[in-house]
């Protein structure tokens, strides 16, 4: 059965891949598993059609027969799972490239984006100049750590995995910050994913979306 899974109609990323879809594309296009894309715009992301589906009225959604699932990281998980290609086979192999997908998105993720909250949502509050560096400096300390285990590995854990997936697109989120050019290894770890064909794949797919709504 092919799954169903939702995008912005209208991406607040302009195309550029840093909407959460772009998480379950590069999964399902890595294992080689087609799909349809439901767009849905912010006013129907709030409507009880769509908040059936995902209780917060965000985006992606997957379904697929009688599942349904928000939540990116979980529907990452749930598509290594059910197709070879994005976990390791050996159960502690395969334990560790799922303590990667969490700390992709427990550990790294939310300082990220609370930077990026701030500097949108917050830049006329009074505290918004003291309280960046903060920020910063927390998103720094976790990018020399990962930096610090990463080393001169191509991926986090021997081969490329979801967690890699994961990481990789949560370290987009820094791209044009400048905070990534302090780590080398970050910078080409980064690259190594973006040069991948289903990555490729789905920005393209995501990017198509943007450009039919602006053409």
């Amino acid at each position: 059965m092919t799954p169903t899974i939702t995008a912005f109609a209208q991406s607040p990323d302009r195309g550029q891949g840093l909407a959460r879809d772009m998480r379950v594309r590069w999964a399902l296009e890595e294992v080689g598993q087609p799909y349809h894309t439901r767009l849905v715009s912010f006013d129907e992301m709030k409507r009880p059609a769509h908040l059936a589906l995902h209780p917060f009225g965000q985006i992606p959604t997957y379904e697929e027969g009688d599942l349904a699932l928000f939540e990116s990281g979980a529907i990452v998980l749930h598509i290594a799972g059910r197709h070879a290609g994005l976990l390791p086979e050996e159960a502690n192999a395969r334990a560790r490239a799922i303590m990667w997908i969490f700390a992709a998105l427990n550990t790294m993720e939310p300082p990220i984006v609370e930077h990026e909250q701030a500097r949108y949502h917050e830049h006329d509050k009074p505290w918004h100049r003291a309280r960046l560096p903060l920020l910063e400096k927390r998103i720094h300390g976790r990018l020399e750590q990962l930096s610090n285990r990463l080393g001169d590995a191509d991926w986090l854990d021997g081969a490329f995995s979801a967690g890699d997936l994961l990481m990789v697109t949560v370290l987009r989120r820094l791209e044009g910050s400048g905070m990534l050019d302090a780590f080398p290894n970050l910078c080409a770890y980064v690259a190594r994913g973006k040069a991948r064909p289903a990555y490729q794949r789905a920005f393209d797919a995501q990017r198509a979306v943007f450009t039919a709504s602006n053409g």
